[in-house]
């Protein structure tokens, strides 16, 4: 194989390491995807109220994903429950500092608040964990 094809491959080959579950925006893990199935097919169908009373029957507090879940349903409610919403984000956040889901909601809540320079912090961290643009980078971005 010729040194630049090697190269390539090489490239491909990191790159799609990176796209593994952690990669996902709403759930890092399969295992947490599967307990909170009923909870993501609320959100999805933007079924909020439902959604945070789902995801309090599950009450997985030790999970990123969960704590991800919450915020969201949180920020998206009506009427929004900002702080809330913040202390899931922040939750998800201290269990796994790269959960990429967690960082761009939270960004996205920061600029609600008006809180740009928080915002800021949060997109430069996607752009460190992100080998090639991801998708949580692009969406917090044009944010």
């Amino acid at each position: 194989m010729h040194k630049p094809r090697r190269l390539l491959v090489l490239a491909t080959a990191v790159a799609l390491a990176g796209l593994g579950p952690a990669a996902l925006a709403v759930d890092s893990t399969p295992a947490a995807a599967d307990k909170l199935a009923a909870a993501r097919n609320l959100v999805k169908a933007e079924q909020w109220r439902a959604a945070i009373a789902e995801l309090q029957t599950v009450n997985d507090t030790g999970s990123a994903d969960w704590n991800n879940l919450m915020g969201f349903a949180q920020r998206k409610a009506s009427p929004p429950d900002l702080a809330a919403a913040e202390r899931h984000y922040d939750a998800a956040l201290r269990i796994d500092p790269k959960h990429r889901g967690a960082l761009e909601y939270s960004g996205e809540l920061y600029l609600m608040k008006g809180e740009l320079p928080k915002a800021e912090e949060r997109l430069k961290a996607l752009d460190r964990l992100c080998f090639l643009p991801c998708e949580e980078y692009t969406d917090l971005k044009e944010a």
